[in-house]
């Protein structure tokens, strides 16, 4: 029977798994590897011209009526509940193939029961980082010393490779320990912890004290901690047209001079109130510096579709468009992140901190201002800037509404400060850090080739 690799995502980090698919068939086309998962067939096209990978679509579980609204519990919950569908799979294909590796997403945990059952080596794919990683790793400890939630201790947190994280920065899933979501997340915690190790998107030089502190076992206090396999930078492949047509904004970049236009685009579930869009407007126009800014309808007004285009001349101040015209790009819901982020008009990155953004612009050199939404992305903008020292952070105030002052104040930073010209030069140095990492005997391509020597044996 043939070796094969199997991992199985959930829906939400189904794209970030087939790079790694990608990246694993690269480097070891002789190793079969099948990608388990409930999402649509859609995301196999990515992977169909691979002839080592094997996309399969496993039946959805049927969601009972009273099931929480909660999205981050959803998460959880629905792969938990495909369970029996699982089993199956993995039963049928174990009679066809020597399965040498169960690699699941982080939401996928309750997948562990499974594998475990049928005596299948597990490790864990974990796409928010090194850092992200020693932090989780070590919310059995804090939940076993810190007696209160974090989210009422409005107090720093010592985590060993982190540097110190304020409370209010962790992930809302951890704020309230009587939530499902905060036993999910603990639970997910210990099962990562006994795992047969953990493979993560990033790379030495971005994370090299996590990967430390990872390695001596200072994230476990009481226990072996698993071998941790640092494979990235992975980021998805380019997709500039729609409809088959090349976006206009990437023509409008190649009228401005180089290094010099400011982007801003907050991912797909980035939206803001009318009041913030108006507010963001204001601080860029006053900045008075080159934008490119990826617009999406507030809360509540949006339609059926993600892709439902913003009225602008509602959202935005009077005239500001026709004001802002000579230096301004404003796009509707939608812009190819990646190519713009490789284009060479492109001075700076007003993000959201996902990870996928933030390896992104470090792959293309872009130096980044972090302006966190949701999930992980607090605690992300405290490592890129207190840590890797790539971004500059936005002051929001305790409801998150940053104001055009603000704005304005950072904006003029990336361009004209020592401290913009400093965090230039450092992602230059992990530009090139990354491309490293992922070639013939770079960091990364040796993490990959120790974690197949380890699930070949």
């Amino acid at each position: 029977m043939e070796d094969a690799i199997i991992l199985y995502a959930s829906a939400e980090h189904l794209n970030s798994m087939l790079v790694l698919a990608k990246f694993i068939s690269k480097h070891h086309p002789k190793i079969s590897v099948i990608i388990l998962s409930s999402a649509a067939d859609s995301a196999a096209a990515s992977v169909a011209a691979v002839p080592s990978i094997t996309y399969r679509r496993l039946p959805a579980a049927a969601l009972p009526p009273n099931l929480t609204a909660n999205p981050v519990e959803l998460f959880f919950e629905i792969p938990r509940l495909n369970n029996p569908n699982l089993k199956e799979a993995l039963t049928e294909i174990s009679q066809k193939s020597t399965i040498r590796a169960f690699v699941i997403d982080f939401f996928c945990n309750s997948a562990f029961e499974v594998s475990t059952e049928l005596s299948i080596p597990t490790y864990y794919y974990v796409s928010s980082g090194a850092f992200g990683l020693c932090a989780f790793l070590y919310v059995p400890t804090i939940d076993e010393t810190i007696p209160q939630d974090i989210g009422e201790l409005n107090d720093f947190i010592e985590v060993p490779g982190c540097p110190p994280l304020y409370s209010l920065d962790f992930p809302n899933g951890l704020f309230f320990r009587q939530s499902n979501t905060y036993k999910h997340f603990l639970c997910t915690a210990k099962n990562m912890r006994k795992s047969a190790g953990i493979v993560v998107n990033a790379f030495d030089a971005l994370e090299f004290r996590a990967k430390e502190a990872l390695s001596s076992g200072l994230c476990i206090p009481d226990a072996p901690t698993p071998p941790v396999y640092l494979v990235g930078p992975l980021i998805g492949e380019s997709n500039t047209k729609t409809g088959g047509v090349e976006h206009e904004c990437l023509s409008w970049l190649d009228s401005p001079p180089s290094k010099s236009v400011i982007f801003l685009c907050f991912g797909r579930r980035g939206l803001f109130s009318a009041a913030q869009l108006k507010e963001t407007a204001l601080g860029l126009e006053n900045s008075g510096h080159r934008f490119l800014w990826s617009v999406r309808s507030p809360p509540g007004k949006r339609g059926s579709s993600p892709a439902d285009e913003p009225d602008l001349d509602e959202l935005l101040p009077e005239g500001f468009l026709e004001r802002t015209k000579d230096r301004g790009f404003v796009v509707k819901s939608w812009a190819p992140q990646k190519e713009v982020l490789s284009h060479d008009s492109v001075a700076g990155f007003v993000t959201h901190c996902g990870r996928s953004s933030i390896l992104e612009a470090l792959s293309f050199g872009v130096p980044m201002i972090g302006w966190p939404i949701y999930a992980e992305q607090r605690m992300n903008r405290v490592f890129m800037v207190e840590e890797m020292k790539v971004a500059l952070p936005l002051d929001e105030a305790p409801d998150g509404f940053v104001t055009a002052a603000e704005l304005e104040k950072r904006v003029r930073e990336m361009f004209e400060s020592k401290m913009g010209r400093a965090v230039r030069v450092r992602v230059a140095e992990l530009k090139k850090a990354a491309e490293a990492a992922v070639r013939e005997n770079g960091s990364s391509v040796v993490a990959l080739g120790k974690f197949v020597e380890s699930v070949s044996r």
